[in-house]
């Protein structure tokens, strides 16, 4: 499965929509869940592609309730995939740059990342060490991996990072019933991860400490607001882990990342949001690779982070007493002082 399967450039110009528009082309059976997609969310806003990625399966979607469209519908496989890779290279296109590649590992060349059918991943194979290898994302035609795949676009670095320890792990450990310490931070940062990017350091040090009113309510107007990005703003965040988006499709207060603290200087905010995310890509890396070589890492070194309290991610928020749910915004852990 190549990027040339559908469109290199599919939006927004006239004849890019043949791909979605023609159902001989790229007819999928999507399942109503993808239909639910709140697109406009504010959790989904950082997300690179996000234009043709949420008008692609919009438009997918759309055609199943179409009664002049059923009959033509066909349970066409790896449209997801399709949908990704034509993603991929007009990103690649429009950044003047070559498609993302692995970071190598086992003496290993890095390979050029594209999506592929979940059914190319050979039988008994690791998941991660076939990506590492070969450059081939495994991708089934699901909510989970569209969103997998779109952190691969947003954050190609960090993902091709974390895979990279994967392989080492798996290398050295093998597979076996639990998956080590390693491994599972990677894994929890993976699924359920999300960065706090702040200018000032107290915000960042109050998170970890549990600190609701530090980090999260008294300087909520330092904080940046998604679709309104501010110069002066002191503090975003922005989810990594996929299962998290996925989760978030039905909001519930109780909904908790796992998050890193990236410091920055000011001027970070300054910075379009397309160069704040390649900024953090690299950041995030660097961080996740410090972390993860440290001989006592486990997923007790990720802060813990309810997402719905982060300012100007919900309504419910702006209200002062949503903070006192000490079931949600728990007392925690405190650093030894």
């Amino acid at each position: 499965m190549t990027a040339t399967d559908l469109p290199a450039k599919p939006y927004p110009t006239a004849s890019s929509d043949a791909s979605i528009n023609n159902p001989s082309a790229c007819d999928s059976q999507l399942d109503d869940s993808f239909a639910a997609i709140d697109w406009q969310a504010p959790w989904l806003c950082h997300l690179n592609q996000l234009g043709y990625i949420s008008k692609a399966i919009t438009k997918l979607s759309g055609l199943k309730n179409e009664p002049a469209q059923t009959y033509r519908i066909e349970n066409t496989p790896d449209i997801i995939a399709k949908v990704l890779n034509t993603a991929l290279q007009q990103q690649a296109d429009d950044l003047l740059q070559p498609l993302p590649q692995t970071k190598p590992a086992l003496n290993n060349k890095a390979q050029t990342l594209q999506f592929v059918s979940q059914n190319a991943l050979p039988e008994g194979e690791a998941y991660e060490s076939f990506i590492g290898t070969t450059g081939n994302i495994p991708t089934r035609d699901n909510l989970h991996d569209l969103f997998n795949g779109s952190i691969w676009l947003t954050f190609p670095k960090t993902k091709a990072l974390l895979n990279y320890y994967h392989m080492l792990e798996i290398e050295q450990q093998g597979i076996g019933a639990s998956r080590g310490r390693v491994r599972d931070t990677i894994t929890v940062f993976d699924e359920n991860g999300a960065i706090l990017v702040t200018a000032e350091p107290s915000i960042g040090e109050a998170l970890i400490d549990f600190d609701w009113q530090a980090s999260l309510v008294a300087p909520s107007d330092k904080w940046d607001k998604p679709k309104q990005s501010n110069n002066h703003s002191q503090a975003a965040v922005y989810i990594f882990g996929h299962a998290l988006l996925e989760k978030l499709l039905q909001p519930r207060k109780a909904l908790c990342a796992h998050s890193i603290v990236i410091n920055v200087t000011p001027d970070f905010f300054a910075l379009s949001l397309s160069e704040r995310i390649s900024h953090l890509d690299k950041r995030v890396a660097d961080y996740m690779e410090a972390l993860l070589s440290q001989p006592d890492v486990t997923p007790r070194k990720l802060s813990p982070l309810p997402i719905l309290g982060v300012p100007h991610y919900w309504a419910e928020n702006a209200k002062p007493n949503f903070y006192d749910d000490s079931q949600v915004f728990r007392s925690g852990r405190r650093r030894q002082k």
